[in-house]
């Protein structure tokens, strides 16, 4: 059967990552010891040091950029509607004209 995805909060995961950089221990052992996957623990590794501390704002909580992008993309969306539609109707006055 399946595991139950499961939600681990920002301050358990940068527990994580404290464990992993004290080094006395490798991943597969503090993987086991948190019942965690071993490529977790490198993703929150990987994204800590790409982003700090804000890595993981949690809770559906989105970065500054994630926002943007998130506005941006339905920005995009409304004008590929606008596009569409002036389109349509350029079409249409068109055939009427003739």
């Amino acid at each position: 059967m399946a595991r139950k995805r499961r939600v681990h909060s920002s301050e358990f995961k940068l527990e994580a990552i404290r464990l992993l950089e004290a080094g006395n221990l490798r991943i597969s052992e503090v993987a086991r010891d948190l019942d965690v996957t071993p490529g977790l623990l490198r993703t929150w590794r990987r994204k800590f040091s790409e982003q700090g501390p804000d890595a993981f704002p949690g809770h559906g909580r989105v970065s500054d950029v994630e926002a943007e992008n998130l506005r941006l993309r339905k920005e995009m969306a409304k004008l590929k509607q606008e596009r569409d539609f002036l389109k349509k109707a350029a079409t249409f006055f068109a055939k009427e004209s003739e």
